[in-house]
Parts: structure tokens; sequence; C-alpha cells
């Protein structure tokens, strides 16, 4: 009786008992099946990783394309809005510079204006003044001699034909 005694014999009889009741109980093939089950959805959340991955990369080239496209816009309207502001201050250089001529020739138009008025009241004011110095000179000359009426009338008319 020396085996039925023994603690290691009894640890080992338990041992085969659990063995061939996990055994009946299908309890390795359940462990088998939840380890089959948990790589199955570990696979699938790998799928959709990699999926996942893939979209995000294919989002990525297109917002590289998207970007060089915008950056090609932008740097084509800063291109188009420089020649504007150089055909702008051309044309406005011409607008000045042809404003300044018209406002050059008014101005010599006017210098000439008032030149020529002012030449004109000078021969007007020497023609009224030679007017009088010839009615002195006369109306001195004709006092010595005798008076003719229709010579008074005459010299006194001589201011009013002179202008």
């Amino acid at each position: 009786m020396g085996l039925l005694t023994e603690a290691e014999f009894w640890i080992a009889v338990g041992l085969l008992v659990l063995i061939g009741i996990m055994i009946y109980a299908k309890v390795p093939g359940m462990a088998l099946k939840a380890l089959d089950e948990r790589g199955a959805k570990i696979k699938a959340e790998l799928d959709e990783a990699l999926r996942i991955r893939q979209e995000a990369q294919d989002l990525l080239a297109r917002i590289k394309v998207e970007r060089a496209a915008a950056e090609q816009m932008a740097a084509e309207i800063v291109a188009n809005a420089e020649a504007d502001a150089l055909r702008l201050r051309a044309e406005a250089q011409a607008r000045l510079e042809e404003q300044i001529e018209r406002r050059r020739a008014v101005a010599e138009r006017q210098i000439a204006n008032a030149e020529a008025k002012a030449a004109q009241d000078v021969k007007a004011a020497a023609a009224e003044a030679a007017a009088a110095l010839a009615e002195a000179v006369m109306s001195e000359r004709l006092k010595a001699l005798a008076s003719d009426p229709l010579i008074d009338r005459a010299v006194e008319e001589l201011p009013h034909r002179m202008r």
C-alpha cells in the first residue's frame, strides 16, 4: 500500500483525471476555437489597418497633387498681378505725361494770349498818346492860324477816328 499513501501518486492521478475531464468537455477544442477566432479577429483588424493606411496614402498623394496645383495657380495669379501692375503703371505714366503736356500747351496759349493782349494794350495806349499829342500839336499850330470850322471839327474827331 505504499503507492496509495504517497502524495505524488495522488497528484498524478488528479492531474490525469483533470486532463481527462478537460478532454471529455472538449476544452482543448474550445481553446483552439477561441484562439482561431482571436487570430481571425486580429487578421481582420490588420486587414482594416492596411486598408486605412492605403486610403491615407491615396489621400496624401491626392492632397500633394492638389497642393501643387494650388501653388501653380497662386504663382500664375501673382505673375498676372505683377504684369497687371506693370501695365497699369505704364498706362498711368503715359496719362500723366499726356496731362502734363496738355497743361503745358494750355499755359503756353495763355501766356501767348496775355502777351498779345499786353502788346495790343501798349499799341492802343501808344496810339491814344500819339493822337493826344498830335491833337495838342495841331491845336497849337492852328491857334496861330485863322480858325477854319471844318479843320476844328476834324481835329476834334481825330482821337475818335484813331481808335
